[in-house]
């Protein structure tokens, strides 16, 4: 699990979960903005503000 705090109080927690990501978007209250569960690719894109469209993978 790895915690970010954003600009204005708020914290990003991103919890990976095997192939896939959890990110829960908190305010500077703590309380849940979102929370998102997606690829680790897609989250990495998500995360690193890209436009770039994730490849498509296979599901195994």
């Amino acid at each position: 699990m790895v915690t970010m705090t954003t600009g204005d109080g708020g914290t990003v927690t991103v919890t990976r979960c095997g192939e896939l990501v959890d990110i829960h978007v908190r305010d500077s209250s703590g309380r849940t903005v979102a929370t998102v569960t997606r690829r680790a690719g897609e989250a990495a894109l998500l995360l690193s503000g890209s436009r770039r469209k994730p490849q498509n993978r296979p599901i195994l």
